[in-house]
């Protein structure tokens, strides 16, 4: 598989007031194109900031990110824009979507971001609401929420989509259906996806595991017969 990030000894450092906290502790990994991984770890022990690094929201203090060859650690602030825009997906816990837009015109937003989207039309039938793109936000249920965050990170056609927590605010059943969506994005479209979650049970899903403690990498599980989203419990 091919290689799309490079991750060497990356560090955050948090000043506050006359502390430094280090979030983060000389991490260093690799993830390969097409592949599904799922960083564990308890609250507080710095999954979310290497998401953030790892999506060019936030920069290391220390340490080499690199995408495709391209150096992100020492992108400027237009660069990271770009990044962000053409090349990283985003799912969060709650879903953010835009109050007065329909389901259809949210995704067809960020399709407009991107120079290859995917069709809309598609994202919609894929999601399981293809009968209700004109619906707005409010006239959703929150698994359909996040089934058009989902879609809507995925339409500008990103190779790496990054989920913190997107079943955090779901019920089981509806947890089931977004991991479902996922991992057929995944699939379908060959996108590496990495989900952050404190869930040991969606671990068993992914093609790796990193385990985070107190912001170091603990270590790195390959699962060599990953469980369907319906074989998961937690």
């Amino acid at each position: 598989m091919e290689t799309i990030i490079i991750a060497r000894e990356l560090s955050k450092n948090y000043i506050m007031g006359e502390v430094t906290v280090q979030a983060v502790k000389s991490v260093s990994f690799e993830l390969y194109e097409g592949e599904f991984v799922v960083i564990l770890g308890p609250s507080g022990s710095g999954k979310s900031t290497i998401m953030n690094i790892l999506g060019g929201i936030d920069k290391a203090t220390a340490g080499e990110l690199i995408y495709r060859g391209s150096p992100i650690h020492l992108a400027n602030d237009r660069e990271l824009t770009t990044y962000r825009r053409n090349c990283v997906g985003f799912v969060f816990q709650f879903y953010n979507l835009i109050p007065n837009l329909t389901a259809r015109e949210n995704i067809s937003l960020a399709a407009e971001l991107s120079p290859s989207p995917l069709k809309v039309e598609e994202l919609l039938e894929r999601i399981g609401l293809a009968a209700r793109g004109d619906h707005f936000p409010a006239r959703l249920s929150g698994g359909e929420q996040q089934r058009v965050a989902i879609a809507r990170a995925v339409a500008k056609n990103p190779d790496l989509l990054l989920c913190d927590e997107p079943t955090g605010a779901l019920d089981f059943t509806t947890g089931i259906q977004v991991l479902r969506i996922l991992k057929d994005f995944n699939t379908a479209y060959g996108k590496t996806v990495v989900i952050i979650t404190h869930n040991a049970g969606i671990a068993a899903m992914a093609n790796r595991v990193f385990y985070i403690r107190d912001g170091e990498l603990d270590r790195i599980q390959l699962n060599s017969n990953p469980l369907s989203p319906e074989e998961v419990t937690w």
